[in-house]
C-alpha cells in the first residue's frame, strides 16, 4: 500500500518507514486492547527516547489512513514493544480487534522528538487523558523518583481502571471527568496549577489539541512557564 501525498511529505522531512510484525494480542478491558510487535528492526536504527511514538498506516477503503501510537514498554536488544488500541469505530480500532500473530502493518517514525529535562525537575506536572496513557507512563518512568502530579481526564469507567502507573515516588492522579468537551479539565488544572508551578517543576501536556492549546496559552502567558519547562502535544481532535 502507497503512502499518498501524506508519505510523500513525510519522506521528504527525513521519515523513516518499518514493517512492524504482530507477536500476540491481549484485551485489557472492554475498551483496550494491547498487540506486541516485532519491530523489523526499528529500534535499533532510531533509538528509543521516552513518550516514543510512530505513524501506523491503515487501508481506509483504497486511501491510506495514518494514526499515532506511542510505545509500550519498548526494547532495542529484542527488537520488541507493544501498543494499546482504545477499540471505538473506526478504521484502526478494526484492524487492531482482527489483529492475529503473523500480522503485518506499516510504519513511519518522524515528528516523536523528546528529551527529559536536564537538570531534573523538582515535580512533575501532567496533563493528559487514555488517549495519551501509555505516554505518561513512559515519561514517569524515565524519571522514577521525580515526584508527579497527574490530571487524567476520563471519559468512561474503564479509563480510571487503567490510569498511569505512578510508580513509587511522591506521586498522585487526579481524575478529571471529561465534560463540556475539555471545558471542565482547563478550568479544574487552571486552578491548581498557580501553586505547583515553580522555576524547577516541568509541565507536560498531551490532550485533546484544544484543551492542550488552551493550557498551554495560560502557562506561557498567565504563569510565565519558560518554554525548556514546557511540553505540549495535542493527541487527538475533538468532534
Amino acid at each position: 500500500m502507497g503512502h499518498g501525498w501524506q508519505g510523500a511529505v513525510l519522506k521528504l522531512m527525513r521519515g523513516k518507514d518499518f514493517t512492524l510484525t504482530v507477536r500476540s494480542n491481549e484485551r485489557l478491558s472492554d475498551r483496550l486492547h494491547r498487540l506486541s510487535f516485532s519491530d523489523g528492526g526499528m529500534l535499533r536504527a532510531t533509538g528509543v527516547h521516552p513518550t516514543m511514538w510512530v505513524r501506523l498506516w491503515f487501508d481506509n477503503g483504497g486511501r491510506p489512513h495514518q494514526r499515532a501510537y506511542t510505545l509500550v514498554d519498548p526494547d532495542p536488544a529484542e527488537g520488541t514493544f507493544s501498543m494499546d488500541f482504545a477499540l471505538h469505530s473506526g478504521r484502526a480500532s478494526d484492524w487492531a480487534r482482527a489483529a492475529h500473530p503473523g500480522a503485518t502493518i506499516e510504519a513511519t517514525v518522524q515528528g516523536s522528538e523528546f528529551a527529559p529535562p536536564d537538570p531534573p525537575p523538582s515535580r512533575l506536572l501532567v496533563v493528559g487523558d487514555a488517549a495519551s496513557r501509555p505516554a505518561i507512563d513512559s515519561l514517569l518512568g524515565s524519571m522514577p523518583l521525580t515526584p508527579a502530579t497527574v490530571w487524567y481526564e476520563t471519559s468512561h469507567v474503564c479509563d480510571s481502571d487503567h490510569a498511569p502507573r505512578v510508580g513509587t515516588a511522591s506521586r498522585e492522579v487526579v481524575h478529571v471527568p471529561r465534560r463540556d468537551k475539555g471545558a471542565h479539565l482547563i478550568e479544574t488544572v487552571r486552578a491548581a496549577l498557580p501553586e505547583r508551578v515553580d522555576d524547577a517543576s516541568y509541565l507536560w501536556i498531551a490532550c485533546d489539541t484544544a484543551t492542550t492549546r488552551a493550557l498551554a496559552s495560560f502557562a506561557r502567558k498567565q504563569l510565565g512557564v519558560p518554554t525548556e519547562r514546557l511540553h505540549a502535544l495535542g493527541y487527538w481532535r475533538a468532534t
